[in-house]
């Protein structure tokens, strides 16, 4: 019988044995369905691992000489590497091997086994036979250029330009003494054109550059004082770019502040043919210096830190614009940064809105731009720090510097840096999408001032769809930054949420107006055509003011001639009918006069900035 020794056994036998099936006696374990297979031990890596022909394997050796690598790489491997004397012999090699304890051994090797199995055969003098001994024989990185390490990879990186040759740099600096010897062994701030030209630089800057040579001390400059100051110049910077921060900053600073132009834009004040009008207007020469330095900011600081790098002058066109400068004597053709038009158009608007003329306007003063086209919550953006900062930001005041930013923005929507700009005030909590919710928060005070004004609403659902059909995001549900530059029609889609007045007028003319004009013909920007258009309109005021002054003007000698036929007592009522006259004059004139024209011809009067006042508007804010 069979032993059946543990209770599930003998169930298991009792089951079983009713359908007369034999069983196993339960001393004997089952065999498993799959057998244990212990692990098998691995092996060290060998540092003379043998060559298998079936399998190529790497070799781990830290060899000192190519002669222990193929001593490492075994036999085989160095039978097959050419001879000192750069031929293989036909009947065989012999090669001498090292072993660990220097011995020398000898191997004699059949034809056959020159080559591996697999590697076909080529003599010394195919293209293929000298291509295999130029690989390296590591298949690492770390091999390939411990193989390659006398080759060198060129520099490619020049930070403050690429050097120029030392025969260029004696040759500026012999040019620069010919014109100390020509104009006495000194120069002053009024010969400094000659001195600009043998040192290969823009007329405009011979301002700074006359300061910066050291010429403000004594009032001159010596060939030995500038020659040592240029040589040190270009040693170190080799570009424009790089040599006008050098030059501007004194060498102080690897960037730009709005300080360091100072001295540039008031020699272009002066100097400039251009502006010969504006010399005498001095307490304007301020106003005009920090327009010009808010738009150069504007433009050229892309990354909003207040400094303008070397690499940000190279990727704008100022150093252009400043050589510009020398060749056009209408400044007002130089429409980026220069032009007096530009900065009547910008001044008078600020002025407008300053009503207490102390150059610092506030959330009631700004909410009247453009006939309070502009949502009361965009204002508050405006205002709450997101693209100002500073000491005013605190107070909830903007300055001039501010301001010019706003405008610019506000009317060329289409600009990187307006993008940018009204990017931030709509990304209430700063990371850098716009949700949806953000787009309903401006969006419900549109819905609102239309239903006051009785214009039909748009809901925003349907609204929503027609701006992300217009962006087109990458993602359904956020707008990035990304996606409005790459758009075309961003003023739609911001005027849209917080700009009342500019949304009806997309709503009632074409959107592709505008593009289809500027394919015609050379694209003009939207901040240069909203200049031109404003500009004109205030000459037209102006030139409507003048001319009531000069009817008054008529008016008051025909006064005083009928003043003098009473005191003759000739025409009693020749005076009586010219007082009324003047009477009436005096009255239509000023109704009819431009407040306009009253405040800019006042603004001497008012205005606290002068010209040698060291510019306290920038030393006391932090707009910059």
């Amino acid at each position: 019988m069979v032993n059946v020794r543990c209770l599930a056994c003998q169930v298991k036998y009792r089951v079983l044995s009713s359908n007369r099936i034999n069983l196993l006696d339960c001393d004997t374990p089952p065999k498993p369905k799959f057998q244990y297979r212990p692990p098998k031990t691995r092996k060290p890596r060998s540092y003379n691992k043998t060559y298998r022909p079936t399998r190529p394997s790497r070799t781990y050796a830290r060899e000192s000489s190519g002669y222990q690598k193929d001593e490492a790489r075994g036999p085989l491997a160095l039978s097959s590497a050419p001879s000192s004397s750069g031929s293989v012999s036909p009947a065989g090699v012999t090669p001498s091997l090292s072993s660990a304890n220097n011995a020398t051994a000898t191997a004699t090797i059949s034809p056959g086994a020159i080559s591996p199995p697999y590697q076909p055969q080529t003599s010394p003098t195919s293209p293929t036979h000298h291509q295999q001994n130029q690989v390296p024989r590591g298949n690492t990185i770390r091999r390939s250029t411990k193989a390659n390490k006398n080759l060198l990879i060129p520099r490619f990186y020049y930070p403050m330009g690429r050097p120029s040759a030392q025969t260029s740099q004696e040759a500026v600096i012999s040019r620069v003494g010919q014109v100390f010897r020509e104009n006495g062994g000194q120069i002053t701030r009024e010969n400094m054109e000659p001195l600009t030209k043998a040192c290969q630089v823009p007329l405009y800057w011979k301002a700074p550059l006359f300061s910066a040579g050291g010429g403000d001390k004594v009032g001159y400059l010596t060939q030995e004082q500038f020659c040592d100051y240029w040589t040190r110049v270009l040693s170190t910077s080799h570009d424009g770019a790089s040599r006008l921060v050098k030059v501007l900053s004194r060498g102080a600073r690897n960037y730009l502040v709005p300080e360091d132009f100072l001295s540039l834009i008031q020699d272009v004040v002066d100097t400039h043919p251009g502006l010969t009008f504006l010399k005498e207007a001095t307490e304007f020469h301020s106003r005009y210096v920090h327009t010009v330095i808010a738009r150069i900011y504007y433009c050229v600081n892309r990354s909003w830190s207040g400094r303008i790098t070397v690499p940000e002058l190279r990727r704008s066109n100022l150093l252009q614009v400043i050589s510009y400068l020398e060749e056009e004597e209408d400044i007002n053709q130089i429409t980026d940064y220069f032009s007096y038009e530009h900065f009547y158009v910008i001044y008078c608007k600020f002025w407008e809105l300053d009503t207490d003329h102390d150059l610092f306007i506030d959330k009631h003063d700004l909410a009247k731009h453009n006939e309070r086209a502009l949502s009361w919550r965009m204002i508050e953006r405006i205002f709450s720090g997101a693209v100002t900062r500073g000491r005013l930001q605190k107070q909830d005041r903007m300055g001039y510097q501010e301001f010019v930013w706003f405008l610019i923005s506000e009317e060329d929507k289409r600009h990187p840096t307006a993008i940018e700009y009204w990017f931030r005030c709509m990304d209430l909590d700063g990371d850098g999408y716009l949700s949806m919710y953000e787009l309903e928060y401006f969006y419900e005070e549109q819905l609102q001032r239309m239903e006051a004004l009785g214009i039909e609403t748009l809901p925003f659902h349907d609204c929503l769809c027609q701006m992300l059909d217009m962006v087109r995001p990458d993602s359904i549900d956020k707008i990035t930054l990304r996606d409005l530059k790459r758009c075309r029609m961003t003023p739609i889609f911001f005027d849209t949420f917080f700009n009342l007045e500019k949304y009806l007028d997309h709503e009632q003319r074409d959107p592709f107006t505008s593009h289809r004009g500027d394919d015609e013909g050379v694209e003009v920007s939207d901040w240069d055509r909203y200049a031109a258009e404003e500009y004109e309109l205030l000459v037209a005021e102006e030139g409507g003011a003048e001319h009531q002054e000069d009817m008054l003007y008529v008016e008051e000698d025909e006064l005083s001639a009928g003043c003098e036929d009473a005191l003759d007592g000739n025409n009693m009522g020749s005076l009586i009918s010219s007082s009324v006259g003047v009477k009436g004059g005096i009255g239509g004139s000023l109704s009819m006069h431009s407040p306009l024209s009253a405040t800019v011809t006042n603004l001497a009067a008012s205005d606290p900035m002068d010209v040698d006042d060291e510019y306290p508007d920038y030393a006391d804010s932090d707009d910059y």
